[in-house]
């Protein structure tokens, strides 16, 4: 089986930091190996990391530069990228494990289901699912799965203030069919909750039309934060 690499990019996550790592432990093993790509925390982030991941990168702040950073230190043969706040159930670690094992494997994502089991939330991560194969493009959340020739081939992450993941979406499916596990992934519904439910969805979808109409990733990336 090649051998995988899970990348976390992370950015003052002192607080959840250690539960991520800790429910990784048990994927942990001289085929798996765990890279934190810290963005220049002010809290403790990096150093919580130290003992339980295998490598702790630094780079400046922002996602794509942070993955693209972890990658550049990553022994596997495929590369995980897998944000903090998502969780990778047993499920979908071994459905990724038999996909592996027969080689030839270019790239994917994970069907994703939010933490709150809310109606509400259960319709969110259906749409998002929906969303995702109809257009072969895949969002952070959903955990992108790539081999690593192909990601060198393509010079990683487009290295922009946001959407990078939509954007190496856009030029994977140019290349691949992708690979889409129906084992699901457990993404965080904190965006959600704190921010409010309805004001999230619309933010997200300004995001994505402003996005799509050239607006620059520096203006999104101020919106949205």
């Amino acid at each position: 089986m090649a051998k995988l690499s899970i990348i976390i990019p992370a950015l003052n996550e002192a607080t959840v930091i250690e539960e991520q790592l800790r429910g990784l432990q048990p994927f942990r093993d001289g085929d798996v190996e765990l890279i934190v790509a810290d963005g220049g925390s002010e809290d403790h982030t990096a150093k919580l990391a130290e003992y339980l991941a295998d490598r702790v990168v630094v780079s400046k702040p922002g996602r794509a530069h942070q993955m693209n950073r972890g990658s550049q230190v990553a022994k596997g043969e495929v590369f995980l990228f897998l944000h903090v706040d998502t969780a990778l159930s047993c499920d979908a670690f071994l459905e990724l494990q038999k996909v592996l094992a027969r080689g030839h494997f270019s790239w994917g994502w994970f069907d994703v289901r939010l933490s709150n089991t809310g109606r509400a939330y259960r319709i969110i991560g259906a749409f998002m699912n929906i969303r995702a194969r109809l257009t072969s493009v895949c969002t952070g959340d959903q955990s992108l799965i790539v081999s690593r020739q192909l990601f060198k081939r393509l010079r990683g992450f487009p290295e922009i203030s946001l959407m990078e993941d939509i954007a190496i979406s856009k030029l994977l499916r140019q290349v691949a069919k992708p690979w889409i596990c129906d084992k699901h992934v457990i993404v965080s519904a904190r965006r959600w909750e704190q921010r409010g439910l309805v004001r999230t969805i619309l933010l997200m979808w300004k995001l994505r039309f402003l996005y799509f109409l050239g607006v620059s990733t520096d203006r999104l990336a101020a919106l949205y934060h």
